[in-house]
């Protein structure tokens, strides 16, 4: 359920946040972009789906433990609006070589963390649709 929330979420949620953005001029992303990535040139998009589908499997173990003031929706979108984007920043860019918090320029600063957050909404919607259609509890 966390692998296809996840997954899911990134072609639906993650991409439609970084339209916005797009679109209000904060940022300049490339929507769904196949570029290949190495070092198997697998799309970009893929990979992303691939790596949101693996941060759901980490949120759907995380979420449903944390406090019941931030559960729901507010604590997927903390999970993936705080969490994700710190191990984004501080783990993931420099193992790219790309500098820590993508050097802290804005307004990507702040976009991000937003569509993350927006990405973590989506998770709590498609988990939800999940449970139902496959009448998890």
């Amino acid at each position: 359920m966390g692998f296809i929330a996840g997954a899911v979420s990134v072609l639906i949620f993650h991409q439609f946040g970084f339209w916005i953005a797009n679109e209000l001029g904060l940022l300049k992303v490339q929507l769904y972009s196949v570029r290949p990535l190495p070092p198997w040139g697998v799309p970009a998009i893929l990979s992303s789906a691939f790596w949101g589908g693996l941060w759901g499997i980490v949120g759907a173990y995380v979420v449903p433990r944390v406090p019941p003031s931030v559960d729901g929706p507010w604590g997927w979108m903390l999970f993936a609006g705080v969490f994700v984007t710190l191990v984004n920043w501080f783990v993931v860019l420099p193992m790219k070589g790309a500098p820590i918090g993508g050097g802290f320029r804005m307004p990507g600063v702040m976009i991000v963390p937003l569509v993350y957050a927006f990405w973590g909404f989506g998770m709590w919607v498609v988990a939800g649709l999940t449970r139902r259609a496959l009448r998890w509890r």
